[in-house]
């Protein structure tokens, strides 16, 4: 079995603090998700994994010691195969530390590796042991959220815990944090943060896609001009043509939600025309339409 270097993998020194080694996690695991990179799926795995190991001080102690004891096989010769891991296999999982969101569920993520498993009492015995049950925890964002993703702080088991909601998430949206269920005598159950999104005056979600209305008057209906629009990205501007009638669609391409497994692809913003007619009319405009009822008989 191969030995993993965690501090190489994070980019830290074996001194690094815990605040160095937190924000060398988090640029890693931004930079290498797989919602930005699909093909670094499982370099960002070994990322948290460095993470889960070198975040805790549990963990990190014991790595540490079977580094020293590593390195020094490896000057005293290291014959293939020869280093005794035995020593280092513990029958009893510690606790998960998760800072950052798993979304390991949301693009098919796997276990850790059978290092960790190994050093860490992962292996078949620990998992023969009886799993805590996985938890259900329910939480609300708003639409603004969804479209540019959140976070949420949570106190469990004594800790400060924050996870990242991914965006494009809506209704129904399950977010795993691994380690953070019920405990047991065995491995820790999950956590799933069950995401519901609620409704924006004035706007519909379907799917990725958003239908929103805007109102114009009815010289802009019949003369064409660019009006603004406001989105979730920003106010754009939209062309209305000429003799526009009530109720026509216009799609604004990408300006819908963005898609929970590549937030790099958004869906459409449709955007459907009401005018507002005048309510009242100066003796003048009066006129002026009286006009122009006698030049449409004519």
């Amino acid at each position: 079995m191969e030995y993993k270097d965690y501090y190489e993998i994070l980019g830290v020194s074996r001194n690094a603090d815990e605040k160095e080694i937190k924000s060398a996690y988090r640029q890693l695991a931004l930079k290498y998700h797989p919602d930005k990179n699909p093909d670094s799926e499982e370099h960002f795995k070994e990322i948290n994994e460095a993470y889960e190991v070198l975040g805790d001080a549990e963990k990190r102690s014991k790595y540490n010691q079977l580094g020293s004891s590593y390195r020094n096989w490896e000057r005293a010769g290291s014959a293939p195969g020869g280093f005794d891991w035995s020593q280092w296999s513990s029958g009893a999982p510690g606790g998960t530390r998760v800072e950052v969101g798993d979304f390991g569920d949301l693009f098919g993520g796997g276990g850790f590796s059978d290092f960790f498993n190994s050093v860490f009492g992962m292996g078949p015995q620990a998992r023969s042991r009886l799993r805590g049950r996985d938890l259900e925890q329910p939480i609300t964002i708003s639409l603004m959220e969804a479209y540019s993703g959140t976070s949420r702080t949570f106190k469990l088991n004594g800790r400060k815990l924050e996870v990242v909601i991914p965006s494009g998430s809506k209704t129904g949206t399950r977010v795993r944090v691994s380690g953070q269920g019920e405990r047991s005598t065995g491995q820790p159950g999950d956590l799933y943060l069950k995401v519901r999104v609620q409704d924006m005056p004035g706007i519909e979600r379907k799917g990725d896609n958003l239908l929103t209305e805007v109102a114009t008057d009815l010289y802009t209906a019949i003369l064409g001009a660019e009006i603004e629009v406001s989105t979730l990205g920003g106010p754009v501007m939209l062309k209305i043509p000429a003799g526009s009638q009530p109720g026509r669609k216009f799609r604004l391409r990408g300006r819908g939600m963005p898609n929970l497994r590549n937030p790099t692809q958004h869906g459409d913003l449709l955007v459907k025309l009401k005018i507002s007619l005048p309510k009242e009319l100066s003796k003048e405009e009066r006129g002026l339409f009286e006009q122009l009822a006698k030049l449409r008989e004519s």
